[in-house]
């Protein structure tokens, strides 16, 4: 664990960090849909600051006479923070051996941190000089409202990419209400939703918090980035005789190769 988490400062029991960091991963693995569906790269570290695009610029004058330059071009990591705080009476319950410690300040912010991931990812982050994959993607597609005509856009994005040359398997990233639409409801004749699309897909369905609409996205791989530094960790930030305040934190960037290698479904 990094030291720059300052994890040992705090008044926080081995015990009591377990709790937190199974909590925390429980909760994130949920809801992290960006990084199921595309290419991960990492942990690389704290201290890994850019992401090598493999690409170069020209550099406008050289020291001297006779020479030219190039500089390579990289993208640099962000860096994403959720702060909490956790009831130190609550952790002490915890070290008795309780078990129903409330961790909802923990719970908010790892959906927070979740949500702003998949939005950097899908829809983009202009200001951190993320291209996200709907927003960059040639192709777009209204998905509309209803629920059990979803499977007609799904298999036209599909339809749309293996014309472009894309092959799959294909995955789809529904929003939180488009997903929660999907698993309740059953077509004619009582058919599961979920399974009809994915059998269109042959691939994985994610809940994605944070979409907006839905994205079909392949499968193939060495198209979508994302390159993570440090990866979700816990860290410590201060405390009183009430409260341990604590945050969760990545740093991470992502990079778009194949724009076309997606299809936005917009509501």
């Amino acid at each position: 664990m990094s030291n720059h988490l300052l994890r040992s400062h705090a008044p926080i029991s081995d015990s009591n960090w377990e709790l937190l960091d199974d909590e925390a991963r429980q909760r994130l693995g949920a809801a992290l849909a960006a990084r199921k569906l595309v290419d991960f790269s990492g942990p690389h570290g704290w201290e890994y600051s850019a992401m090598n695009l493999g690409r170069v610029q020209d550099v406008a004058s050289a020291p001297c006479a006779g020479v030219t330059a190039l500089q390579r071009r990289v993208m640099p990591l962000v860096e994403l923070r959720a702060e909490f705080e956790i009831s130190r009476a609550e952790l002490r319950d915890d070290d008795r051996g309780a078990q129903d410690a409330d961790l909802e300040a923990l719970d908010i912010a790892a959906h927070q941190i979740a949500v702003a991931e998949n939005v950097a990812v899908f829809h983009g982050w202009a200001d951190a000089s993320i291209a996200g994959i709907a927003e960059v993607s040639p192709h777009q597609l209204p998905l509309g409202d209803a629920p059990d005509k979803y499977p007609r856009p799904v298999a036209a994005a599909v339809e749309r990419l293996l014309h472009s040359g894309i092959s799959g398997p294909y995955a789809l990233a529904l929003g939180g209400e488009q997903y929660q639409r999907v698993v309740q409801t059953a077509e004619h004749g009582g058919y599961p939703l979920l399974e009809h699309l994915g059998k269109i897909l042959e691939g994985p369905i994610v809940w994605a918090p944070g979409v907006k609409g839905a994205v079909v996205i392949s499968q193939r791989g060495e198209d979508f980035l994302f390159e993570s530094g440090q990866d979700l960790s816990i860290g410590y930030l201060d405390h009183d005789r009430d409260v341990v305040r604590l945050y969760l934190e990545e740093s991470f960037s992502f990079h778009v190769a194949t724009p076309e290698a997606a299809v936005a479904l917009t509501e």
